[in-house]
């Protein structure tokens, strides 16, 4: 686990049992798309909330890109490739979400997050 998810790590631990580093990534990202969600399905009354949602989920993005980055990962190159294009990706669209101060493109990131975490639990 990387030293930047110290932080996070400590808020999912109050609300939720964690046994390995996968299983705090993966619950991380279902905490940036459940946020983002909310978001999506109430657009006109937490608009408001787009910015920070959005934060959270660059934030973790950030550290989960770092963490692949690191030239003791284990993940073959293949698979550090697609996410740090993905991570990349995520970057790109939450900027131009965030500038057009629409949800229309939220989908898209609520999708990658829940993929993501379904991979990291196994299903």
């Amino acid at each position: 686990m990387q030293p930047g998810f110290n932080a996070y790590a400590s808020a999912a631990r109050k609300t939720s049992t964690v046994n390995t580093p996968r299983d705090l990534e993966a619950e991380l990202l279902m905490k940036a798309a459940t946020q983002l969600q909310a978001v999506a399905d109430h657009f006109e009354s937490r608009a408001g909330d787009l910015d920070a949602a959005l934060a959270f989920n660059r934030k973790l993005w950030t550290l989960l890109a770092s963490a692949v980055s690191k030239a003791d990962n284990p993940l073959p190159f293949a698979d550090k490739s697609n996410l740090l294009n993905l991570a990349n990706f995520i970057f790109a669209e939450s900027v131009r979400i965030s500038a057009t101060n629409s949800a229309q493109a939220l989908p898209g990131l609520i999708e990658i997050n829940r993929n993501i975490a379904a991979g990291l639990r196994g299903r």
